[in-house]
């Protein structure tokens, strides 16, 4: 079996999940700004970050395709400000994370230094399907036009010549 993580022929249609895990891990590491990822019921998370000295005006949360981008930057206001020691970073930031099918923002709010951001699921209707068995030929999908081809098939049994 390949390296793949989704390699296995078990796993159809799979392949734009491993490629959000491989952006997951590409995305930063530096651990600025902290944060917590809480489940909050059995289907809400809350992700919420440490922003101290930030403003919502300072703040961006946007939603990237299957990423939620969350970027901070403060604004440099220091005219007639003379620092004898300063240890607050006022650094920009970009957070990512990448978020699974269906899950949905449910909203942002800023409240004593810690962004919040809740996300939900709803949850999924039950769909069943039934697959009509046909007889005698059997229908391949042409990819691309959305045509069906329908070939015979042939039985033969062991020994018949």
């Amino acid at each position: 079996m390949s390296g793949r993580v989704f390699g296995s022929p078990m796993f159809l249609g799979f392949d734009h999940l491993e490629t959000m895990l491989e952006r997951a891990s590409k995305s930063s590491g530096d651990g600025y700004p902290p944060y917590n990822i809480e489940q909050i019921s059995a289907s809400a998370l809350r992700i919420t970050l440490a922003v101290a000295g930030f403003t919502m005006e300072d703040l961006q949360i946007t939603q990237e395709d299957n990423q939620l981008v969350i970027r901070g930057r403060q604004s440099e206001d220091l005219q007639g400000r003379v620092f004898l020691h300063r240890g607050i970073a006022a650094r920009q930031f970009q957070k990512s994370f990448v978020l699974a099918e269906g899950i949905d923002i449910g909203g942002a709010w800023l409240d004593n230094g810690l962004l919040n951001i809740d996300l939900f699921r709803p949850e999924p209707e039950v769909r069943v399907r039934r697959i009509d068995i046909k007889k005698g030929a059997v229908a391949r999908p042409v990819p691309g036009d959305g045509v069906v081809e329908a070939t015979p098939r042939t039985v033969r049994t062991i020994g018949e010549d």
